[in-house]
């Protein structure tokens, strides 16, 4: 039988004790997780099941399906077996001597039909938004998590290597990507991207040559791509790669459940100067950030600090998109999922901590000619910030 990694179970004891320390300051009695990446955070599997975390009793997983591998991966101790959800108000009932008063939800994630299911399921508890216990909790990474994303981004690396050696002009960059997924997926990458947002989706295949890269579109991103339909308007399309051209490479890896999210720019030949200026420029912005963040930096002032390092080297028109649909944000968490939170977004005065991981991406795109951009994961120290990523920071030129 295939061996996987599985959480510690100190690690899954310390998640649980920081929810219930922030339950405590949330008002919540308990926490009811139904979004599997939220389970496999606080329990350590992602079969079918749901959890109830608790501020002043131990946690119940109830499993529907398939309890021989909940039980071998999870060290949650109290684990039932259910046939139905609506089973579960009576084991607690009996387990804790009743409901809890406040019971917290992933509003964020769970869908308005089921909610109303739920409050009519707890009828005893007060729902109320556990979202920010959840956020603060898986925000601030472990020691053990960074080795996994650690992990991670050395199989990132090892993809963009073979990318360079084996990219090549007159196959299209749907195809292309298939290659280069295909190796990644045989040293260990899921091939399924996970990310928070319900309007969102994760996909390996972000490539965009020359005139793709150029095109703006529906993707909540400085940089879109043409995709392949009408029905999926971003990403890698038909088009085939060309020599001197600027291609920009947008890859996720999800090695053991942790992401990481990573850019760089490739050119087969030589790239023109002005397409070769813009990637450097991004680079140095990136530096720049890097160089700023820290503890107790507010994440609004680390954008506004990135728009006005671009605008100083003439690219405020291009950076983060074209005007009037720019993003409004310069980086993300990731971990379980490749968007997670944080948003290192405009405005945000929430500060960073240390134990973030962030996925920073400060892109350009040039209307109709070519996208350009890096994207590299840094972790929050204590003291100040350093890339987690080890893929190099240049231009691969083919």
């Amino acid at each position: 039988m295939v061996s996987l990694l599985t959480t510690p179970e100190t690690e899954i004891q310390n998640r649980l004790g920081r929810a219930a320390a922030w339950m405590a300051r949330c008002g919540l009695d308990g926490l009811f997780l139904t979004h599997k990446p939220d389970i496999f955070y606080f329990s350590g599997t992602a079969q079918d099941a749901y959890l109830a975390v608790f501020q002043d009793h131990d946690p119940i997983l109830f499993v529907k399906q398939y309890l021989p591998r909940a039980l071998a991966e999870t060290s949650i101790k109290d684990v039932r077996k259910i046939d139905s959800i609506k089973e579960i108000p009576s084991v607690i009932r009996e387990q804790n001597g009743g409901l809890p008063s406040t019971f917290g939800l992933a509003f964020d994630v769970v869908p308005h039909r089921e909610a109303l299911f739920y409050d009519t399921l707890f009828k005893d508890s007060k729902l109320m938004d556990g979202t920010p216990l959840i956020n603060a909790c898986r925000q601030v990474k472990s020691d053990w998590e960074i080795r996994q994303l650690e992990r991670s981004a050395a199989l990132s690396k090892k993809t963009f290597d073979f990318i360079s050696q084996t990219i090549e002009p007159g196959i299209s960059e749907m195809e292309f990507c298939g290659m280069y997924e295909t190796f990644s997926r045989r040293h260990g990458n899921a091939g399924k991207l996970l990310t928070r947002h319900y309007r969102a989706e994760g996909f390996h295949f972000h490539l965009l040559s020359g005139q793709s890269g150029g095109m703006a579109g529906a993707l909540d991103s400085p940089v879109c791509g043409t995709g392949m339909s009408c029905a999926y308007p971003y990403g890698a399309g038909p088009k085939l790669l060309e020599k001197d051209e600027p291609i920009l490479i947008d890859f996720g890896t999800a090695l053991d459940g942790y992401h990481v999210d990573e850019t760089r720019m490739f050119c087969m030949g030589k790239m023109a100067q002005t397409a070769m200026d813009a990637c450097r420029a991004s680079i140095e912005i990136l530096y720049g950030l890097v160089d700023m963040m820290g503890p107790g930096v507010p994440m609004g002032e680390v954008f506004d600090t990135c728009v006005r390092h671009a605008g100083k080297l003439g690219y405020q028109e291009q950076f983060l998109g074209l005007p009037g649909i720019k993003a409004r944000f310069i980086g993300h968490g990731t971990g379980i999922e490749l968007v997670e939170s944080p948003v290192v977004s405009k405005g945000k005065k929430d500060v960073l901590l240390p134990g973030m991981v962030l996925a920073m991406e400060p892109k350009m795109i040039f209307k109709d000619r070519f996208a350009a951009g890096v994207e590299s994961m840094v972790r929050i120290r204590e003291h100040q910030a350093e890339f987690l990523s080890v893929t190099e920071h240049k231009v691969f030129l083919c």
